[in-house]
């Protein structure tokens, strides 16, 4: 098996964000509020953003789709960076994060 760069691990994890974002404009679409009453709340849980533990690989894929429902989604760069960072043990270059709180 050949070795994945940090760059195609990203644009890897950016299309599966953008597939399951297409399922919940779907789910918004057949029933208005949908995100904001009952996805937005639960994906918030799942990528722990309001506890103050450190960024983790187990985190970044929730913290991702959080993005894609803002007006600008996450570019691959950005997530390379980030992954390598966590990989690395160190945080972003330049206080970047995928904090969205």
């Amino acid at each position: 098996m050949a070795d994945i760069t940090t760059q195609q691990l990203a644009e890897l994890l950016l299309g599966i964000a953008r597939a399951q974002h297409a399922i919940i404009e779907a789910m918004e679409n057949s029933k208005a509020g949908f995100k904001s009453t009952h996805f937005r709340p639960m994906l918030e849980s799942a990528s722990r953003i309001r506890s103050n533990h450190p960024d983790t690989l187990a985190d970044l894929p929730s913290r991702l789709l959080l993005q894609m429902l803002g007006r600008t989604g996450p570019d691959a760069a950005h997530v390379a960076r980030t992954l390598e960072s966590l990989i690395g043990g160190s945080r972003p270059a330049g206080g970047e994060s995928l904090d969205m709180t």
